[in-house]
């Protein structure tokens, strides 16, 4: 999978912008992720907040605590910057050097790894997130966006 260049993330978080953003939509959106990976048989673990709560959360078969660590650190990255957790890291590699070595945070609290996608309300801004950690970090970003495009389809 070729990651995709700063151009596209910037395009997919505008074009996914939502015209609001429910407890229903949350679980909506939750379910058609949880869809996807059984398909897939993907190991993960999703989160779904907005603003300080979580609105929902699973773990499918073959995910571990640690990826609820990891959805944490990717999540914090979207709450800092407003942006997708692989934009805030492909903006640094951009400028050859890593988050982990130039945004000065704690790599224990905070990772620029993809799979963090903020939800963004028309009007409001960015408004919570939507995480998924489990498999390889653009297979993470990748599953979030096609969950927010059938989301935003439907």
């Amino acid at each position: 999978m070729n990651a995709p260049q700063i151009p596209e993330l910037e395009e997919q978080e505008r074009r996914l912008t939502l015209p609001r953003f429910t407890y229903d939509d949350a679980w909506t959106l939750g379910t058609l992720l949880v869809e996807l990976a059984r398909d897939r048989h993907a190991p993960v673990a999703i989160d779904i907040r907005r603003g300080g709560q979580q609105l929902f959360h699973a773990a499918l078969p073959g995910s571990t605590p640690d990826n609820d660590a990891w959805i944490d650190r990717k999540r914090r990255v979207v709450e800092r910057y407003g942006s997708s957790s692989l934009l805030v890291g492909s903006r640094f590699r951009a400028k050859g050097t890593t988050f982990e070595e130039s945004s000065r945070l704690d790599p224990d609290v905070y990772a620029a790894h993809g799979g963090a996608f903020p939800i963004t309300v028309e009007g409001a801004g960015v408004i919570g997130t939507v995480v998924v950690s489990g498999l390889p970090q653009l297979e993470d970003h990748s599953m979030v966006v096609e969950a927010l495009e059938l989301f935003t389809a439907g």
